[in-house]
């Protein structure tokens, strides 16, 4: 499967959600390649025309069916990885939110295959995106802000 995201001209701006419900932080497992078989975020792309906030609400509907409240920024990854012979083959600027869940049960797509309500500690016994613990953390101290 090739779309302009693989081996890009330029970065590909996406967003994702560290969504806290009751003191847990919701975690969702990829079902496809890059990521396949990794814990991480529930997110995406940030389509043409749409706000940060927009994206992040929309991606987190698509994929989860649930309705959140981003709150504010929570810090921000690179996913760049590069194909055998050194080539980009994707690279990705991901802004992470820290979330509010508003309603709504998991439903999943088609993209995730796994997704669970974790006590932040229980992440360091998952196989997940690079400093994935660290974005919850500073999501999880945002929402605590009074404010």
């Amino acid at each position: 499967m090739s779309d302009a995201r693989t081996y890009p001209q330029r970065p590909y701006l996406a967003v994702s959600a560290a969504i806290v419900r009751d003191g847990k932080v919701l975690i969702v497992r990829r079902a496809r390649k890059p990521a396949l078989g990794i814990y991480t975020l529930p997110g995406g792309g940030v389509e043409i025309g749409e706000t940060l906030s927009e994206a992040v609400k929309r991606e987190v509907r698509e994929e989860t069916a649930l309705t959140i409240e981003p709150v504010a920024l929570a810090g921000h990854r690179e996913a760049i990885v590069r194909d055998a012979q050194g080539y980009i083959e994707r690279h990705f600027v991901i802004l992470c939110f820290a979330a509010r869940w508003l309603a709504g049960e998991l439903m999943l797509n088609e993209e995730l295959d796994d997704a669970r309500w974790l006590d932040p500690a229980e992440l360091a016994n998952l196989r997940t995106t690079e400093g994935l613990a660290e974005i919850v953390a500073a999501a999880i101290e945002r929402l605590a802000r009074p404010g």
